[in-house]
């Protein structure tokens, strides 16, 4: 019963559209796995992946715990796919993030819910990440280049930026989203590009396309709870 409370005071708060509206994404994303005959560890990813994302956008601290599972199969997805920039990213940075996440979101909630209080970077922070970012993107693909992976660039491009996009999700940014709005179109972009050519990928796809939906949703959300505080 306890357990049951638990998993009942996580979706406390969340909207009559949202009620509906993720779950059934969720539900048809299974579907559409099955009749394909899509890779059940990509369904997995995708599942959890949706889930963190929308637990992560409410503010619960319990979106790492279904990110860690996500974070583990997309792993392998990448590595078998070529995806060296994302593999290291997944397996060697959002893993222990998503750890330190949990503690770091934990000390920062709202007395009133179980939900995160959010922040926002100075106009400085936003420069320095921002360029930074871009210059690594840069540097990082002449790496990915030179070991011959699939992709380089936009792997390179979505691999940096959503090392500063975790950064920033840990930190409680509403700067995150705008970073993973762009992080999940190139990505999307990329595993269109495997699954035409052979790869047994579509719920990967999927999956990214409904990151990309989110991410515009929870700017929206983020971005006027901080303009209601303020």
């Amino acid at each position: 019963m306890k357990l049951l409370k638990l998993i009942k005071s996580e979706f406390e708060g969340f909207g009559r559209v949202e009620k509906i509206f993720f779950p059934l994404v969720i539900i048809l994303t299974v579907i559409i796995s099955f009749l394909t005959e899509d890779n059940k560890i990509a369904l997995v990813s995708a599942v959890c992946g949706m889930s963190y994302t929308i637990l992560a956008g409410k503010g619960r601290v319990s979106c790492y715990f279904i990110g860690m599972t996500g974070t583990v199969c997309y792993s392998y997805l990448s590595f078998i796919n070529g995806f060296y920039g994302n593999l290291a990213l997944y397996s060697l940075y959002y893993f222990p993030m998503e750890i330190i996440g949990i503690f770091k979101w934990s000390k920062n909630l709202k007395k009133s819910s179980r939900e995160i209080i959010k922040t926002r970077l100075s106009s400085r922070s936003r420069y320095i990440y921002f360029g930074s970012a871009a210059i690594l993107s840069v540097l990082f693909c002449f790496i990915l280049r030179y070991f011959n992976a699939s992709n380089p660039y936009i792997d390179a491009f979505t691999t940096i930026f959503s090392v500063l996009g975790q950064l920033l999700t840990v930190k409680r940014c509403v700067e995150q989203w705008y970073i993973w709005f762009f992080v999940n179109l190139f990505s999307m972009i990329m595993w269109i590009i495997a699954y035409i050519n052979g790869s047994n990928c579509l719920t990967t796809v999927i999956m990214w396309a409904v990151y990309l939906v989110l991410s515009v949703y929870f700017l929206w959300q983020w971005k006027k709870e901080l303009a209601d505080v303020h």
